[in-house]
C-alpha cells in the first residue's frame, strides 16, 4: 500500500517505508529501525490524540502488549503514548493475516489447521498468564508467519486484575468483531474474562477450516442473535478438530476449556473433565453443544451503545405519583433480601443486584438475576413473594437477568423466559410478557411474544419492550421481526406491525413523554449510515411521523417538547434535538466533548453524563453549556435518578451520594453495605426508585435498602 503525501517520513526516529493498513483508531506503517530491523508502527488518528481517556486506553494497550511475551505473539519494540500522535512499534511479522489468506487461497488443509489451533491456544495461554484478556481475536489479528501464527493488536484488551474497577471497559460498551465475539461480549460486556478468548479461538479455527465463521449472517443483528443463542455451523471442520471447536464454542464461559486443556486435547486426545476431582480421562468424541439463553443487547450487537433513558424509564417503572415531602404510610428505614424464587431442587445461583425495581401502591417490585419479580412492602420491606424468570424445573437454561418493564395501578409488568425440551436433544426457549398483581404476585395475564432460537427476549432494558398508557409494546414473533401492543387489561394483542427491513436495520423500541418511538439504524458496508426516528400511533402502531438523522443515534429523553438524541458510539460532542410537534431537527454542540465511557441521562431538564469513576457532568440541552461537574465518590454507579432538588446515584455495594441538582455539590453520602452479600465485581449499580422522600436502593445480591432523603 503506497504512502500518501500526508504520511510522516519518520515517527519516533523510525523511518517510514510503507503503509500497511488503516483502521478506525489509527494507521499502521512498515517502519525501519536504525539497525535495519523491520517494524509494524501503529500511529493513532489525530482526532483521538486530544481525548485523554483514549490516551489512557492506548497506554493500556502498550502495557498489555509489553506484558505478553511468547512464540506466538508480536513483541513490542518501542512506544510513546505521550507523543502528539501516540504510537507503538512491534516486530514486523511478514506474511498474510489469516483472513486475507483464506479469502485468497481457501480454507487451510488439516495439518496446517492443527498447527494454527495449537499456536493460537499457546498464544492466548501466554496472554492470559500475563493477566490479560485479548477480547478481539479474529482472522485479521492472526498473522501467518513462516514459523507459525502470531496474535497481534491488543487495542481492546484489558488486565483481568483490573476488570472490576476498570473505568474504561466496564461501561457497557461492547467491544470486538461480532462474528468472532463470545456470547458474554454481547450479553454482559462488563463480565468478559479469559473464556471469551477461548470462544473466539473456536470461531477463528472454524473460519480457517471452512472459509466462513460459525455464526455468519447477513446482518450484525442476526449474527449477534446466533452467537448468543444459535447453533454454530461447523460443516467442513475436520472430524479430528471438531471436539476442539465445539468445546471452545460452549455458550457458558465456565464450560469452556482452558488453553492448557485445549493443548492437551490436541496432544493426547483427552477431553477436559468436569472438574479437578475427576481424574478419569475421556476419549475424544462428539462434545454436546451447551445451550445458554443470553441477554442480548441488540444495540451493542450492531456495534452501538444503548443510551440510558433514565428520564423516561423512571416514569414508566414508577408509574404511581407520590408527592415530594411524603413517605409511604408506616414507613421506616429497612433493608432486605429477596427469598429464592427457584423451582429447581437446588437453589439458584445468585450473584448480582436487581437490574431494576418499580413502585406501585404499597409495593416495591424488583427483577433481575433470574428473578422475574419479587415484592417488598414499601413501608417495612416485608418480602412477601418471588417468582422465577424460568418456571420450568430443569437445568436447561442458563443465566436470565430479567427486568421490570413497568409498575403502575397495582400491577407490575415483567417478562419470563423458560426452556422446554423438544425431543431428546433440543430445547425451545419461550418468551412471555406477564402482568402480575403487585400485592399478591398472582399472574393476571401472560402472553407469549416468541419462541425458538430466533425469537427476541422482550427485555425493556435492551430496547425490546416499552410501557405505554395502553399496555406494553414488545418485539414479537418467532423471528422477532414484528412489534405488537399487548393490552394492559388482558394482554391480548391489539395490533402488530412488521419491523422495517430487519436484515438491514437494527430497530429499538423507545418511549419519551408517554409516546412510543421506533429508532432504527440503517447499516451499509458494516457501518451505520443514518438513523430513522418514528413516533408510533398508539391505536395502530403505524408511524405518525418519521425523521432521519445522520449516523447512529438513540433517544436519551425529552425536554421542553424536544427529543434529545446522541450518537451511540464514539466521543459525544453534538446533540440532535427533534421537536416532537413540528418535527424540526436542530443540533447543539456541547461545550466539552464527552467520552464514550460517560453514560448519558436526561433528568429534570439537565443532560447528565456519569462516568464509571463516579464523576458527573451536567449540561444544558438547549445551549450545550456545561452547568457543573462533580465527583460523586460513587464508583461504577448505575443510572441516576432525581428529585426537584437533588440527583441520586449508587454503587453495586450500596454506596449512595446525593448531589445538589443546581450546583452539583455532594450534600450527602452513605457508605457501602456489607449485609446484602458481595455481588459479581463486574456489574454496575441499578437504577434507584424515589417514592416521595423514600429512596429505594438495590444493592448487593438481590437486596434493597431504603432511606429518607431528608436524612442524607
Amino acid at each position: 500500500m503506497a504512502l500518501r503525501e500526508t504520511d510522516p517520513a519518520e515517527v519516533g526516529g523510525y523511518r517510514i517505508e510503507d503503509r500497511l493498513g488503516s483502521g478506525g483508531m489509527g494507521v499502521v506503517y512498515l517502519a525501519r529501525s536504525a539497525s535495519g530491523r523491520p517494524l509494524a508502527l501503529k500511529v493513532v488518528h489525530a482526532q483521538y490524540a486530544d481525548d485523554d481517556e483514549f490516551r489512557i486506553r492506548f497506554r493500556r494497550e502498550v502495557a498489555a502488549a509489553r506484558q505478553v511475551s511468547g512464540a506466538f505473539t508480536a513483541p513490542v519494540v518501542d512506544a510513546d503514548a505521550d507523543a502528539p500522535r501516540p504510537w507503538m512499534a512491534t516486530l514486523y511479522i511478514p506474511g498474510e493475516d489469516l483472513g486475507t489468506h483464506v479469502r485468497r487461497h481457501g480454507p487451510l488443509p488439516p495439518p496446517r489447521l492443527r498447527e494454527l489451533a495449537a499456536g493460537l491456544a499457546e498464544a492466548i495461554r501466554d496472554i492470559h498468564r500475563a493477566g490479560m484478556v485479548h477480547r478481539d481475536l479474529k482472522p485479521a489479528n492472526v498473522m501467518l508467519a513462516e514459523d507459525g501464527p502470531r496474535v497481534i493488536d491488543f487495542g481492546i484488551s484489558r488486565a483481568t486484575e483490573f476488570a472490576a474497577s476498570d473505568a474504561l471497559t466496564q461501561t457497557g460498551r461492547v467491544m470486538g468483531t461480532p462474528p468472532f465475539m463470545s456470547p458474554e461480549q454481547f450479553s454482559s460486556p462488563q463480565d468478559v474474562g479469559p473464556a471469551a478468548d477461548v470462544f473466539s479461538l473456536g470461531s477463528v479455527v472454524a473460519y480457517a477450516a471452512t472459509g466462513h465463521g460459525p455464526f455468519d449472517s447477513p446482518s450484525p443483528y442476526e449474527t449477534a442473535i446466533r452467537v448468543v443463542d444459535g447453533t454454530p455451523e461447523l460443516d467442513g471442520v475436520p472430524p479430528e478438530l471438531l471436539p476442539f471447536v465445539e468445546l471452545c464454542l460452549e455458550k457458558r464461559p465456565k464450560s469452556r476449556p482452558t488453553p492448557d486443556q485445549l493443548l492437551r486435547l490436541l496432544r493426547d486426545g483427552e477431553l477436559p473433565g468436569p472438574g479437578p476431582a475427576d481424574e478419569t480421562p475421556t476419549v475424544v468424541g462428539t462434545a454436546p453443544a451447551g445451550r445458554r439463553r443470553g441477554r442480548l443487547w441488540l444495540a451493542a450487537a450492531a456495534g452501538a451503545v444503548a443510551l440510558a433513558v433514565a428520564a423516561t424509564t423512571t416514569v414508566a417503572v414508577s408509574g404511581d405519583d407520590s408527592a415530594p415531602g411524603n413517605l409511604p404510610t408506616g414507613w421506616e428505614a429497612w433493608h432486605g433480601k429477596s427469598k429464592d424464587p427457584g423451582v429447581d431442587e437446588e437453589m439458584s445461583s445468585a450473584d448480582r443486584p436487581f437490574s431494576r425495581c418499580g413502585a406501585t401502591g404499597r409495593s416495591l417490585v424488583c427483577a433481575g438475576d433470574d428473578v422475574l419479580a419479587t415484592r417488598f412492602a414499601l413501608a417495612d420491606g416485608s418480602n412477601t413473594w418471588a417468582r422465577p424468570i424460568d418456571e420450568t424445573p430443569d437445568d436447561i437454561g442458563g443465566a436470565d437477568l430479567g427486568t421490570i418493564i413497568a409498575a403502575r395501578s397495582g400491577r407490575v409488568y415483567a417478562y419470563g423466559a423458560d426452556d422446554r425440551m423438544v425431543g431428546e436433544d433440543t430445547s425451545l426457549t419461550r418468551y412471555t410478557v406477564q402482568a402480575l398483581d403487585a400485592e399478591s404476585g398472582e399472574v393476571v395475564w401472560k402472553t407469549v411474544t416468541g419462541a425458538g432460537d430466533q425469537a427476541t427476549e422482550p427485555n425493556s432494558d435492551q430496547g425490546f419492550s416499552i410501557s405505554v398508557p395502553a399496555g406494553v409494546v414488545a418485539v414479537y414473533g418467532s423471528k422477532g421481526h414484528q412489534y405488537a401492543l399487548l393490552d394492559a387489561a388482558d394482554g391480548k394483542v391489539r395490533w402488530k406491525r412488521p419491523l422495517p427491513d430487519p436484515d438491514a436495520q437494527m430497530c429499538l423500541l423507545r418511549t419519551a413523554a408517554r409516546n412510543a418511538y421506533l429508532v432504527c439504524q440503517k447499516w451499509a458496508d458494516d457501518a451505520v449510515s443514518d438513523t430513522s426516528l418514528a413516533q408510533l400511533d398508539p391505536a395502530t402502531g403505524r408511524p405518525r411521523w418519521t425523521v432521519t438523522v445522520k449516523g447512529g443515534q438513540d433517544i436519551v429523553g425529552q425536554a421542553d417538547g424536544r427529543l434529545v438524541m446522541l450518537n451511540t458510539t464514539g466521543a459525544r460532542r453534538t446533540l440532535t434535538l427533534v421537536n416532537a410537534t413540528s418535527h424540526i431537527v436542530t443540533t447543539v454542540r456541547l461545550s466539552e466533548t464527552q467520552p464514550e465511557a460517560a453514560a448519558p441521562a436526561l433528568l429534570r431538564g439537565r443532560l447528565c453524563f456519569t462516568l464509571p469513576s463516579g464523576n458527573v457532568r451536567a449540561f444544558s440541552p438547549d445551549s450545550g453549556r456545561r452547568l457543573w461537574q462533580s465527583n460523586s465518590t460513587v464508583e461504577s454507579p448505575g443510572p441516576p435518578t432525581a428529585s426537584a432538588t437533588h440527583l441520586y446515584l449508587a454503587s453495586p455495594s450500596g454506596r449512595l451520594a446525593a448531589l445538589n441538582l443546581r450546583t452539583g455539590r455532594v450534600e450527602g453520602t452513605l457508605e457501602s453495605r456489607d449485609d446484602g452479600g458481595s455481588p459479581d465485581s463486574t456489574v454496575i449499580g441499578a437504577p434507584l426508585v424515589l417514592v416521595g422522600d423514600a429512596l429505594y436502593v438495590p444493592y448487593g445480591i438481590r437486596s434493597v435498602y431504603t432511606v429518607n432523603v431528608r436524612d442524607l
